[in-house]
């Protein structure tokens, strides 16, 4: 049997998936949490198999937490299942330790059968962004001026472009507004934009902002 820890803040979503894998003969949802600490609770305490999870919960979450995870328990395969289209976050999310991403946009047997790959210790790469990665990995290949962003950056990135103000990063980030500044002066220098409305151009002429984005990954 393969369990299966969910981490989703939306009982609705727990529910559902729990109800999908109810319907096979291998998954078995052993373990819920419902945000980024008890995710890391969960983690510590249990022997799962895969962990999905949903990168934008409350408390601790986002890449930070694939990373810690990774750090503690790196046998422990991670697919992401998010609501955030692929083009803003799968390749960090890749790169950060993930071993798959999928939206919530997929269906129930696709979303079982990733499941079971990332569980037998493969990787679920789509075929946009197998390509994206692919052209990143090409001699010579500048990618676009959001992915010269660290992680941090682009979560500042995200929020700013959401509408939040310096003030309510740093509080949602817990930083000092000097800090959360100097991040969106790298930002405007690493982009080549001058004020916040290119920034808000890019991210839409990109499909990097939501039409209800939280953007706090």
């Amino acid at each position: 049997m393969i369990r299966v820890l969910l981490a989703d803040d939306h009982a609705i979503v727990r529910d559902g998936i729990k109800q999908i894998l109810a319907d096979t003969d291998d998954l078995v949802p052993a373990g819920e949490a419902v945000n980024g600490n008890e995710v890391l609770d969960k983690v510590r305490e249990g022997d799962w198999d895969v962990l999905v999870l949903d990168i934008s919960m409350p408390g601790r979450g986002g890449l930070e937490l694939i990373k810690q995870i990774k750090a503690e328990k790196p046998r422990l395969p991670i697919l992401v299942l998010s609501m955030h289209h692929e083009e803003q976050y799968a390749v960090r999310a890749l790169r950060a330790g993930a071993s798959g991403y999928l939206t919530k946009e997929a269906d129930a047997e696709h979303l079982v059968a990733v499941i079971r790959k990332v569980a037998a210790g493969g990787v679920f790469l789509s075929p946009a962004v197998a390509e994206q990665m692919a052209r990143d990995l090409m001699p010579g290949a500048e990618g676009l001026p959001h992915t010269l962003l660290s992680d941090r950056e682009y979560q500042v990135f995200r929020m700013i472009v959401a509408g939040a103000g310096v003030t309510e990063i740093a509080d949602r980030l817990c930083l000092s507004v000097k800090t959360v500044s100097t991040h969106k002066t790298r930002i405007m220098q690493k982009m080549n934009m001058t004020n916040q409305t290119e920034l808000i151009r890019y991210a839409i002429r990109h499909n990097l902002v939501d039409e209800e984005s939280d953007a706090g990954i």
